[in-house]
C-alpha cells in the first residue's frame, strides 16, 4: 500500500506489474488534498473529532457504569450485564432506518453530533464489559482500607480503583477509537455533506465506475492508518496487560 501509493497511475496498473516504483511519485501525498472528488483536510478533521469524542464519551459513561455494577448486587443486574452485551450483537448499519428518523426528529442529522451519539452507543458495551471485569477483580478489602482512611465513594474510585484498572482502560480506549476511527456504513448514511464525512467514506470518492485513482487511494489509506499504529505502538503494552487480564489465576 505504502509503494503504491508512490507510484504514478499508469505504473499502477501496468502489465507486469513490479513491486518498486520505477518513477518514485510523493507528491501524490501533496496533490491528495486538493482533489476535485472530496475536501480531504475537513474529512481527516471530522475523523479526528468524532474519534476522539466518541472515546472521551464511552469513558465517561462506561467507567462509573462498570464500577457500580461490579461493587453492587442491585435487583436486575445480570439482565442489564446482558442486555448491554446483546448491542454488541447489532451494527448500526442494521438500525439506520430507525437512526436517521430520530436524527431528523432531533435536528442533529448530518452533523457530527449525530456520528459521535452513534459510534459512542454501539462501542460503550464492550468498555463496559472488559472494565467490569476489570474493576470485579480488584479486592474489597482494597477499597475499604481506602475507606477507613477517610476516602469518600468517588476519592476511592479516582484514587484507587482507577490506576489498578488502567490496562483495562487503555484497552477499553483503544477498541473503541479505533472501531470509531474505521466506522463506514452510518457514517455513509448519516453524514451527506462531503465536509462532514470521514476518511472512511472520503476514500470512496476516488473509486470510479471506469476508473479508479489508485494512488490516491493508497495514500489515503496510508494516512488513514498512522494515527492509529502510533496510538498502537505508545501503549502496546498496556495493551497486551489489558487483553491478558484473568488468563492465569
Amino acid at each position: 500500500m505504502v509503494l503504491g501509493s508512490l507510484k504514478p497511475h499508469s505504473e499502477i496498473l501496468q502489465i507486469p506489474p513490479t513491486y518498486l516504483p520505477h518513477r518514485w511519485s510523493p507528491g501524490n501525498y501533496a496533490s491528495m488534498w486538493h482533489t476535485p472528488e472530496t475536501p480531504l483536510p475537513f474529512n481527516l478533521v471530522s475523523t479526528i473529532v468524532i474519534s476522539v469524542c466518541a472515546t472521551v464519551i464511552v469513558l465517561l459513561v462506561a467507567i462509573p457504569a462498570a464500577y457500580y455494577t461490579a461493587r453492587r448486587r442491585f435487583p436486575g443486574r445480570m439482565a442489564f450485564l446482558g442486555l448491554v452485551l446483546i448491542t454488541q450483537m447489532l451494527q448500526p448499519v442494521v438500525l439506520v432506518t430507525g437512526l436517521i428518523r430520530e436524527f431528523f426528529a432531533l435536528g442533529i442529522n448530518d452533523t457530527w453530533l449525530a456520528m459521535i451519539l452513534v459510534n459512542s452507543a454501539f462501542n460503550l458495551s464492550f468498555a463496559v464489559w472488559i472494565l467490569h471485569s476489570f474493576f470485579a477483580s480488584i479486592p474489597v478489602e482494597v477499597e475499604e482500607a481506602a475507606q477507613l482512611d477517610g476516602l469518600n465513594r468517588r476519592q476511592i474510585l479516582t484514587r484507587v480503583s482507577l490506576p489498578l484498572v488502567w490496562p483495562g482502560i487503555v484497552t477499553a480506549t483503544i477498541f473503541a477509537f479505533v472501531s470509531c476511527w474505521n466506522e463506514f456504513a452510518a457514517s455513509l448514511v448519516v453524514l451527506t455533506t462531503a465536509q462532514n464525512q470521514p476518511l472512511s467514506v472520503a476514500l470512496t470518492k476516488f473509486i470510479g465506475q471506469y476508473d479508479t485513482a489508485w494512488q490516491y487511494v493508497f495514500a489515503i489509506s496510508t494516512v488513514g492508518i498512522v494515527p492509529v499504529v502510533i496510538l498502537f505502538a505508545l501503549i502496546e503494552k498496556r495493551l497486551v496487560a489489558g487483553l491478558t487480564a484473568g488468563s492465569v489465576k
